[in-house]
């Protein structure tokens, strides 16, 4: 089975085990949405979370901020929740402010964002869930 190069285990290992700092584009303070499901096993394994939407809401003890441009420090990953036609102008923006990651989730592909991603020597997973990735570290 030939893995997408966006699957790259190696990279999807790096980028979970490296980046602290996750914004999460899309986070709201809605329990029903994935978005605040993922937020919170990534906190449980030990990363900041960091809520990014328009209402800039606080989730999960974490201030939200309206955009990636927004937040006043360094993030190491930006986790897009976002549909994957409007995806790609998020991952320009994660390169612009100096993101190390990007991570797109489960059904959200935009090939030629990941190219750029790349091309700009940042890290890129697509169509992954890290709150699926996560428990994989650990082994069998």
């Amino acid at each position: 089975m030939t893995v997408a190069p966006w699957g790259d285990p190696e990279v999807i290992r790096r980028v979970l085990t490296s980046c602290d700092t996750w914004a999460i584009v899309g986070l709201a303070d809605n329990p029903g949405r994935a978005a605040y499901g993922v937020a919170r096993t990534l906190q449980r394994a030990g990363k900041r979370i960091v809520p990014v939407h328009p209402r800039a809401e606080t989730v999960h003890g974490e201030p939200g901020y309206r955009s990636l441009a927004e937040i006043p420090f360094l993030v190491d990953c930006v986790d897009v929740f976002r549909r994957s036609d409007a995806a790609g102008a998020v991952a320009d923006e994660a390169v612009s402010i100096g993101a190390r990651a990007v991570w797109f989730q489960l059904d959200v592909v935009d090939e030629a964002a990941y190219r750029r991603v790349r091309e700009a020597g940042i890290d890129m997973v697509m169509d992954r869930c890290p709150a699926i990735e996560l428990p994989r570290l650990a082994g069998p």
